[in-house]
């Protein structure tokens, strides 16, 4: 048993509570020092927790976390390590000495609305770092990629049309620039699996080995910053096989829900399946479907032009009626489904979807993924029980940031400059974390055996160095955890005893 913490049970009343216990891998008493001692058997061993703060595990609604895992050996690009179109061009260069030529270099993290320049980087700016090996470099929202010339050349060619579903910029010639957007990612990257219009293709090619061997550098990175539980928002066949190696191997240290992408959905619907499907630590979830693409970029589907000059419409992956008749083949079958939306008109269309195949006996709790811009649609997304699945990180930034991170911005609700954005919807702590505990849990069907600190569920819970509830709120993101355990064993300890 863990006694002498000041435990945050996140369980429907906001209960605090000294001590637990655990039996079997699930909580087994919950309450006061005195009264689990008597819950337990004389002579149970006890771990000071030394007054540190305890929270349930924290689940991440949203996260590809075999994408992040691989790409934890590409080249980082970040902001504000690369804070400039020469840092860029600089920073590539200095990855492509270090390869064979002819190898790919890719990299990740691209945010070029940071840069001080006024114009795109383009692929001639990723040619002056190299022109004897392909670059591919992602933009932080996972919907647009940045490649050279030579990438250009392999894959595509210089007279490319537009595919449904995406877009190849040009340059005021005509000419490709580089970039590609949305569907048209596909058909430059090296990827294995085809998704069509389905969604922006993620799966790259890489050797199953080396995506399990990304599993367990991921699984550590996680446990550290106490995420427990993971819910991967696009899974095709080779994520899948990973992740199934990845248990097997033992090298797949979490829980993982996978959304399997609606390419896929005629396939599961022949064998019968839908979810929710598995067990508690690999398991099928919701469907996942997109509506539009990402909010930087111009991809997102507003109702009214956007952009300085109202340059931007935004683009669909499939069109109302297409987008429909998945949306209701999905809850036909008895999925749940989770439909990425941006913009206030493509939330718009996935609610008409939505509410059109409410008929269909599929249990409730529908998700929008993002829902960057909800607008009008507030009071039907209530109405209609969907969950907007939200990133309150992205107030502040954009990138792969740990659970605090997220808390923070939702308590402060500032941009990187400081700038206050919305303050009159800033969380409470208490609320904040409940959205990254049982609220997560909720929106995967999960909630009556994770998200909070109750008799019967699983045994995940963070133990924080300093309390995150006490401290200053422009403080958050600090927050260190101290250990992380899942399944009633401690899976991460920190490597002082402060």
């Amino acid at each position: 048993m863990f006694t002498d913490g000041r435990i945050y049970t996140a369980d429907a009343k906001g209960s605090w509570a000294q001590a637990l216990a655990i039996g079997d891998g699930r909580f087994a008493a919950v309450g006061s020092k005195e009264a689990v001692r008597a819950a337990v058997p004389g002579g149970t061993p006890e771990i000071s927790l030394g007054g540190r703060t305890v929270v349930p595990g924290f689940v991440d609604a949203h996260n590809h976390f075999l994408q992040t895992a691989h790409s934890l050996t590409w080249v980082d690009v970040r902001f504000p390590k690369v804070a400039s179109i020469n840092d860029l061009s600089t920073v590539i260069a200095e990855a492509a000495r270090t390869k064979p030529a002819g190898q790919w270099v890719r990299a990740l993290g691209l945010d070029h609305a940071q840069f001080p320049e006024s114009r795109l980087p383009t692929r001639w700016d990723l040619d002056r770092a190299t022109t004897d090996h392909p670059v591919l470099v992602r933009h932080v929202s996972g919907h647009h990629a940045l490649v050279n010339t030579e990438a250009l050349r392999r894959r595509v060619g210089e007279g490319a049309p537009d595919p449904t579903g995406g877009q190849f910029l040009r340059d005021g010639g005509g000419r490709l620039n580089g970039w590609c957007l949305d569907a048209a990612m596909e058909l430059v990257l090296p990827v294995v699996v085809d998704v069509g219009n389905h969604g922006p293709n993620i799966h790259f090619e890489a050797a199953i080995g080396e995506l399990v061997d990304g599993l367990e550098i991921g699984t550590r990175r996680y446990l550290s910053v106490g995420l427990t539980t993971v819910c991967d928002p696009q899974v095709t066949r080779r994520e899948l096989a990973a992740y199934r190696e990845g248990r097997r191997r033992g090298t797949l240290g979490i829980r993982v829900v996978c959304m399997p992408l609606s390419h896929q959905l005629e396939a599961l619907s022949a064998t019968g399946i839908a979810g929710p499907f598995g067990d508690d630590w690999l398991a099928i979830g919701p469907m996942k479907l997109y509506a539009d693409g990402a909010l930087t970029g111009g991809t997102a589907c507003f109702r009214e032009p956007y952009g300085t000059s109202g340059e931007y419409s935004g683009s669909f992956y499939h069109e109302p009626e297409e987008l429909g008749s998945l949306v209701s083949r999905a809850l036909g079958d008895g999925w749940q489904v989770g439909v990425h939306a941006q913009g206030d008109r493509a939330i718009a269309m996935v609610l008409d979807a939505i509410e059109a195949g409410s008929g269909h006996p599929a249990e409730g709790r529908h998700r929008i993924e993002h829902a960057g811009y909800p607008g009008d649609e507030l009071d039907r997304l209530a109405r209609l029980g969907v969950i907007p699945v939200s990133q309150p990180g992205y107030l502040y930034d954009f990138g792969d940031y740990t659970p605090v991170h997220h808390i923070s911005a939702a308590v402060n609700r500032r941009t990187r400059s400081g700038r206050p954005i919305g303050i009159d919807q800033a969380l409470s702590i208490e609320e904040a974390i409940r959205a990254y505990t049982i609220d997560a849990a909720r929106s995967l069907l999960a909630e009556d055996r994770l998200g909070s600190i109750e008799v019967g569920k699983l045994a995940d819970f963070v133990v924080f160095r300093e309390d995150p509830f006490a401290m200053q709120a422009e403080r958050l993101a600090d927050a260190a955890v101290w250990a992380t355990v899942i399944d009633g064993q401690v899976a991460y300890q920190a490597g002082d005893s402060t």
